[in-house]
């Protein structure tokens, strides 16, 4: 059977206090040693594209959703707060790869769309994104993929 550091620490806890089960401080430490591991990789494709987490997740969001959106939809959607969102989109405005709409209805309001050299930097990225999450999963088969998937569906 395979071992990894997260089997040494339950043994030790094993020897020093075995009236407990410490069963899900394996499943949580392989979680977030995993979410570490993979933080990292992920952040070395966004780097090769000059964009961190943040950036990506905005470009990403304004590819798929296919029309401009309001600060306040992006930084809902992506969980941020609105003083970050706003320096990050006028961080990628300055960069040239999003570009403000004035809304027509409210002066004080716009939104924000990719530029053509932000559609092409994501669509680029986005390929490089997806083939580093394949080979972060690649230890896994379809079938094990799927199980995984829908058991962390579970958990949130």
């Amino acid at each position: 059977m395979m071992k990894d550091p997260v089997d040494t620490i339950l043994q030790q806890w094993l020897q020093v206090r075995p009236d407990l089960d410490c069963s899900s401080m394996g499943v949580v430490g392989r979680v977030r040693r995993t979410s570490e591991q993979w933080k990292k990789q992920m952040e070395k494709v966004f780097k090769q594209h000059q964009l961190n987490s943040i950036e990506f997740d905005i470009l990403a969001t304004l590819r798929r959703s296919q029309a401009p959106l309001t600060p306040t939809e992006l930084y809902q959607t992506l969980m941020l707060s609105s003083g970050v969102m706003s320096t990050r989109i006028e961080s990628l405005v300055q960069r040239g790869l999003l570009q403000r709409l004035a809304s027509e209805e409210d002066r004080r309001s716009c939104r924000v769309e990719l530029t053509a050299e932000g559609m092409a930097l994501i669509d680029l990225s986005v390929v490089e994104h997806v083939q580093n999450m394949e080979s972060m999963l690649s230890p896994l088969n379809k079938k094990e993929r799927d199980q995984l998937a829908t058991l962390l569906k579970k958990l949130q």
